[in-house]
Formats: C-alpha cells, structure tokens, sequence
C-alpha cells in the first residue's frame, strides 16, 4: 500500500477532496495505475488518502467528469476505460419541456436506440377508453419498447395510442421511429402532458430488461399527452432505471400570499 500523499498534508487552502484528486491524478500521469487499469477499492483508497467515502467520491466524479477514469457497474474504477452506464449528461438532467426520448438525446448529444418488445392492436378496456377519451373496444396500438443511450438500457416505455389517430399505424417501424413525429405528422402532435411519478421496486423482467438488479430502485412516469385542443392522443407508463434518471422541473409560485 502507498504510503498516504504529501497532497493531502499539504498546507495549502485547497478543499481535501480536490488534494485527493490531485493525488490520483499524479498517480495516473506518473504510471503507477497505466490506462485500463483497474484502481483499488474506494475502501483501500480512503485509507491510502486519508479521506472519508464522501470525500473520495467527490474527488473520483471529478476525476470521471474530466475523463481520466471511469465505473464500470460492479466491478469499480479504471482508469481511461470507457463506462458501462449511460454518459453522466443522461443521467444528470432531463427536460421540463415536453419532448420525445429521441428529441431528448438529440439534444443531448446522445445516440438513441429502441427495442420493441411489443406491437399489437387490441380492443380498448373500459379504463383504457375512459382515459384516452374513445369508445371501449376500439382498436389501440399496445407498443412496449426498451429505449437505450449509447447501448446501455435506460427506460421501458409502454404507450397506448388511439389507431384511428394515425392511418396504418401498425405498419410504423418504431424501433427507429419516434411516436411524436408519427403524431405530428397525422395533426396529433402532443402539447402538453399529465404526467405522475413514484417510485417503485424493479421486479425481475424489468430488471433483466434494464440489466439492473432485482429490487432496484425504478422511476415510475405514467402521463397522458394531450393536443393543442386537448383530446387525449398518448397514453404512457415509463419505468426509469432510477440511478440513470433525475427529472428536472420548474415551481413557481403564481400569485403571492
């Protein structure tokens, strides 16, 4: 084991978790972890740098942010390895604004990739119609999709969406296509949305399906879009893997009291 660095007795008015940087870093440039090598233990390094776990978590997303190290789900940090887990910019922020997942990648800078694991036109139950504002019995697209960025799973989007809405929907290739610019296109573009959220266990099938552990936690979205004038075009449920997700949102306060 090294003996701890000089970086973090150092007297300088540096906050500890960046000496603790600092000290991996010189550790990397002068070869003592090469590229592609994994680091010790968070535990072995937390002794090694005198720090607590927090600390060295800082200084270590630092390190990631910066790209001279990276995760690798269970198996821990290397140095200069490509992650096994969405780039950070996924995970950190997502809209306030109503947009598609392939909208939000794009802007995101991030390659967008879709599963489909159903496609089906099935009758509307009660509730189904009751929601989406149709008779009961209509035809419903049943679309269930596993939605990737840059490879790695990071959603299950399941939508319901009125047939009569798009002419020959069922023919749409949505493992590339995009449920809003399908919308858009036939006059039904969503406007707005009613959306709730909990939380929620992952139960098996979703976790092999995010390849995350059963049990984990998982971002529960179910949201109803609406047109401009308001008819129900979308009906979603969206399971989040949850260390993959972080919604970002707006209050305001409309009048004061």
């Amino acid at each position: 084991m090294n003996a701890p660095s000089p970086a973090l007795t150092s007297a300088r008015a540096e906050p500890v978790w960046q000496r603790a940087a600092h000290a991996v870093e010189r550790r990397i440039g002068d070869g003592t972890w090469p590229h592609g090598t994994r680091l010790p233990s968070e535990r072995e390094l937390c002794i090694d740098l005198d720090v607590s776990r927090v600390t060295l978590r800082r200084a270590l997303n630092d390190l990631e942010r910066h790209g001279l190290i990276s995760a690798r789900r269970g198996r821990g940090w290397f140095v200069g390895v490509e992650p096994e887990q969405p780039p950070s910019d996924a995970r950190a922020e997502w809209p306030n604004s109503l947009e598609s997942f392939t909208e939000t990648a794009a802007r995101l800078g991030l390659e967008a990739s879709s599963r489909v694991t159903r496609s089906q036109i099935a009758p509307a139950t009660l509730d189904e119609a009751e929601q989406l504002q149709v008779v009961a019995g209509m035809p419903l697209l049943h679309l269930d999709r596993i939605r990737s960025l840059g490879g790695i799973p990071v959603l299950r989007d399941c939508s319901r969406v009125p047939v009569a809405l798009v002419p020959q929907i069922e023919s749409v290739d949505f493992a590339h296509g995009s449920m809003y610019a399908v919308l858009s296109a036939a006059g039904s573009a969503p406007a707005y949305a009613e959306t709730t959220l909990e939380a929620r266990a992952a139960e098996p099938e979703l976790a092999v399906e995010l390849s995350i552990e059963p049990g984990s936690a998982v971002l529960v979205m179910k949201e109803l879009a609406r047109a401009a004038d308001g008819r129900p075009v979308l009906a979603s449920e969206i399971h989040y893997a949850g260390e993959r997700y972080r919604l970002r949102t707006v209050f305001a306060r409309t009048s004061a009291h």
